[in-house]
């Protein structure tokens, strides 16, 4: 990336740097010792969308006394900067205090050394750098004027002693003046430049418009448009066909506000409506009157189409609501999957699930699903998702006497509280206990879950319900990556206090080091929920490590995003990937080895060797174009979307339209944003 260097301005002026360049500043360096900043204009100014590197020099080329310049950082600090630049000059307790408030507030901490006159020779550099690490810089930033071309060339050695991003080398003066774009080259994180050819800061020092042309070319930032309006996401297709269910099964009227339709969703509308309800459709709004009760006369299958979901909340809900044996048949990918343990979760509420026509080896759809659903104790495997649970959860209410269910190795738990969740606004209550190790009962991190019991209280009734949907945070993820990593994503409709899982994505973007900023919107009535105008911006990114066997569904995105960081990334769940709308984990490996990403799995874990876009762009090693496939696998025709703003040439997706299952407007929204 590119950072520009902001001297002799004053707030203002530089708030509408920030807002209304073009073309826009991806980062900035604020030089407070060279501007004119009070303590509320740092403050106010440190809020900013644009990440900000907030540097108060006093030795070398800066002015003020460490006291002065303490102050300055640690309000920028508090204030959200980015980046904060210490010399490694810098009296050894402040160094320790501004590297506390680093780590409290979520600063990344620059230990940097500047020679004005010449080049030290290698091993003072070599020194150098170690003192800069040893004193809390996650990054180093060494900087010498080069005398000679043999100057540039040894201070641009020193990347061979560090990981990419952990280091910012280059040389001021003519002779350095090409270091100052090779450093991208030997994995800088960022590199530096004037606004203007009028206001360098440095002998040597390019203007950013000369640079930005000179790294991307032709290439436009994601997510700038014109209009510059948030995007709005589709509804959550996991509350949507919960909710769905819900209303078909209740007694009167549902309203569903926030549809949006998408393939799975359908499926879930046209299963309602082959129960027995009736459904209208005004807009994005729903009116399902249920049927209310059960006991009622199957007419011939189910027909699930593609849904994972809706086939596994259909077999215990069929067999509570049917007096006799009923098949579900699906479409697509869906009859290739196996319904991994789904026979043994089934098998102690006295229902049998088997293949139809005789078929052999793992139970898939189509099946015939035989026996009434028996209320009961259970202890059940949670280890093949949590699907089938959630469908136990909605049916064992409809039984006469109470049951108790304990989960073993639950995986996906945000999914069974999504379901808690609907039932609870359609009148059905379940209690819930949790279970785990020493880490779990001081964090209640579901990672450190080892055990859930549900309590259900049999003979309850679905009550009509207003429900809103919120927004989709597994769409969203992908439109998050392309901004962190490409420019600029801004999106609306999203619950920041949601219970789907894929709201990880923002814990696995700001590990990254992405920053991210919201602004709360309240619908007109005040007894919806409040959503949020959520933004990422281009920001540099490191690599990182992520558990995501509760979220699953962001595996293809996550992994894009990771070939894209500076590093090894670590991902576990990879173990989760076989029986999704593809086999997934398989598909993710041979898509980024297609496209030259050194990536490899062993058991649940998959690493990922990353570099980012500039080290990309200056080596010469983009991600490979050409013909892909997309396994028919919604969540991986996304993502190679995604990855064509890092290919060398078009990336061409076998069947997008597999994008409809989730999302069908997600290629007009992509477009959007371009």
């Amino acid at each position: 990336m590119i950072c520009v260097s902001i001297q002799h301005h004053d707030l203002k002026d530089i708030q509408c740097l920030l807002e209304g360049s073009n073309p826009a500043i991806q980062m900035a360096e604020i030089r407070l010792d060279r501007c004119d900043l009070s303590s509320d204009d740092i403050a106010s100014l440190f809020m900013a969308d644009t990440p900000l590197v907030a540097t108060c020099r006093v030795a070398g080329d800066g002015s003020g006394t460490w006291e002065e310049a303490e102050e300055k950082l640690a309000a920028a600090i508090k204030n959200g900067a980015a980046f904060v630049d210490v010399e490694i000059e810098a009296p050894k307790e402040m160094g320790k205090r501004l590297r506390k408030l680093c780590n409290e507030y979520g600063t990344t901490m620059i230990r940097s050394c500047h020679f004005f006159d010449g080049t030290p020779d290698g091993e003072e550099l070599t020194i150098i750098l170690e003192k800069c690490k040893r004193y809390g810089g996650e990054i180093a930033k060494i900087v010498a004027k080069a005398n000679s071309r043999e100057d540039s060339e040894r201070l641009m050695s020193l990347y061979n002693w560090v990981g990419p991003g952990e280091l910012i080398a280059f040389a001021m003066g003519a002779n350095g003046r090409d270091s100052r774009m090779g450093c991208l080259r030997y994995g800088a994180p960022f590199t530096y430049a004037a606004l203007s050819e009028n206001e360098a800061a440095a002998d040597g020092q390019w203007a950013y418009s000369e640079m930005l042309s000179a790294l991307y070319g032709s290439r436009k930032p994601f997510g700038y448009t014109s209009e510059d309006l948030p995007l709005a996401m589709p509804a959550s297709k996991s509350f949507a066909q919960r909710a769905i269910i819900a209303a078909a099964l209740a007694e009167g009227t549902s309203h569903i506000n926030g549809y949006s339709p998408c393939g799975d969703s359908e499926a879930a509308l046209n299963v309602a409506q082959k129960l027995g309800s009736a459904v209208e459709r005004n807009g994005n709004k729903l009116s399902i009157k249920g049927i209310g009760g059960h006991d009622r006369q199957a007419e011939g299958s189910i027909f699930v189409n593609e849904s994972g979901l809706l086939t596994r909340l259909m077999i215990p809900i069929s067999a509570a609501i049917f007096n006799e044996n009923v098949e579900i048949n699906g479409a697509g990918t869906l009859l290739k999957r196996p319904l991994k343990g789904a026979a043994e979760i089934m098998a102690p509420f006295g229902v049998l699930l088997s293949p139809l026509s005789g078929a052999k080896g793992d139970l898939k759809v189509p099946l015939a699903v035989k026996g009434s659903l028996l209320p009961g104790k259970a202890d059940i495997s949670g280890i093949d998702g949590s699907q089938l649970i959630s469908g136990l959860l909605m049916a064992l209410p409809l039984c006469k006497a109470d049951s108790e269910v304990h989960v073993r190795d639950p995986k996906s738990i945000p999914y069974m509280f999504i379901t808690l969740d609907v039932l609870k606004k359609f009148g059905i209550h379940i209690s819930s206990e949790m279970e785990g190790d020493e880490e779990f009962a001081e964090t209640k991190d579901w990672a450190h879950c080892t055990g859930i019991t549900f309590k259900i209280k049999g003979g309850q009734r679905y009550k009509a319900a207003d429900f809103s949907i919120e927004g989709d945070w597994s769409a969203a993820a992908n439109f998050f990556v392309a901004g962190a990593l490409f420019g600029k994503a801004s999106l609306s409709g999203l619950d920041m206090h949601s219970l789907q899982a894929d709201i990880s994505i923002i814990d696995i973007l700001t590990e990254a080091g992405a920053r991210l900023s919201e602004t709360e919107e309240r619908e007109a009535d005040e007894d919806q929920e409040t959503t949020a105008a959520l933004t990422v911006q281009k920001t540099p990114l490191r690599a990182f490590s992520t558990d995501l066997n509760n979220c699953p569904d962001l595996f293809p995105i996550v992994a894009i995003l990771a070939a894209l960081c500076n590093g090894r990334s670590t991902i576990f769940g990879f173990k989760r990937l076989a029986s999704k709308e593809s086999d997934r984990g398989e598909a993710i490996l041979k898509t980024l080895h297609q496209m030259g990403v050194e990536a490899e799995s062993f058991g649940d874990r998959m690493t990922i060797f990353g570099y980012s876009l500039e080290y990309r762009l200056t080596n010469d090693c983009l991600l490979q174009g050409g013909k892909y496939s997309s396994f028919h696998d919604h969540r991986m025709a996304m993502a190679l979307k995604v990855a064509s703003l890092a290919a060398d040439s078009p990336i061409e997706i076998d069947d997008a339209d597999c994008i409809a299952k989730s999302f069908p407007a997600f290629l007009e929204t992509w477009e959007l944003a371009q």
